[in-house]
Formats: C-alpha cells, sequence, structure tokens
C-alpha cells in the first residue's frame, strides 16, 4: 500500500480533495447503513452522496485491456470513478486481502489515474477496511 508518492507525478491538490469527499461520504454512508449489506447496496449509496455533493460519478466503469497493442475483450470494471480521477473499489467481504489491494493497484497501467480508495463496508469500524492508494 502506498500513501505518498512512488517516485511518479505527485497527486494533485484537486485530486486530493476528490478523495476526502469520497471519504467523508464513505463515513457517512458506513454509519448510516452499518455493516452487513450488500456492495451494490454501498456502491450506490457512495454514489449518490457523491453526486450530491456536486462531483461527476460513474458507476461500472469498463477500462480496456491493451496487450501488445491490441486491445483485449477480457478489460474489468471500475466501479466508481469520481470526476474522471479518482478510482473507488466498494467491498462488502469479511476481510479485505492483499489481492484486492493488488487488483486497485494494476489500474493505472490501464486507466492513467494516479488515487484510489479501496473500502470494505462490513467493518465495524470503517477506518479498519479504508485504504487510501497512490498508484
Amino acid at each position: 500500500m502506498h500513501d505518498g508518492h512512488d517516485g511518479g507525478l505527485p497527486v494533485l491538490p484537486e485530486v486530493n480533495q476528490i478523495g476526502r469527499a469520497v471519504m467523508d461520504a464513505a463515513f457517512t454512508v458506513h454509519r448510516d447503513l452499518g455493516p452487513g449489506l450488500l456492495e451494490s447496496v454501498y456502491e450506490h449509496c457512495l454514489a449518490s452522496d457523491l453526486v450530491r455533493a456536486g462531483l461527476s460519478v460513474e458507476r461500472q466503469v469498463a477500462i480496456p485491456v491493451i496487450y501488445r497493442d491490441e486491445p483485449l475483450d477480457v478489460g474489468f470494471r471500475l466501479d466508481l470513478l469520481v470526476e474522471p480521477k479518482v478510482i473507488v473499489e466498494v467491498k462488502a467481504i469479511d476481510a479485505l486481502a492483499s489481492i484486492h489491494t493488488a487488483q486497485i493497484l494494476t489500474y493505472p497501467r490501464f486507466s492513467q489515474l494516479r488515487l484510489g480508495y479501496l473500502i470494505n463496508f462490513n467493518t465495524i469500524r470503517l477506518k479498519d477496511g479504508f485504504r487510501r492508494l497512490v498508484l
């Protein structure tokens, strides 16, 4: 997990502001709903709160995979793309594993985005399921 720079481009202040809005909205959703629901419920509510906060949000955004200059038909989907600058992956699982972090760390190869959040809503305290990743 990266919480600072990795020698690449710095995260822009505007992107950090978007990230703070994501964090605030996630904590509100978790406080209001608590753990134990489906990922799709948390994703929908988080997207709604972000839109209410004045941000543009796309859900289930397809990202193509390019291999040796050839686009493959096996792309993946981002749960949320905010202001198209910040990736948000929503989980509702017992515990985050290293594979979940690895999944989001692969996204910059195909999307050019620098900041991502991995949020597991199935926790008693959301801060235990929250990962900010500089990509």
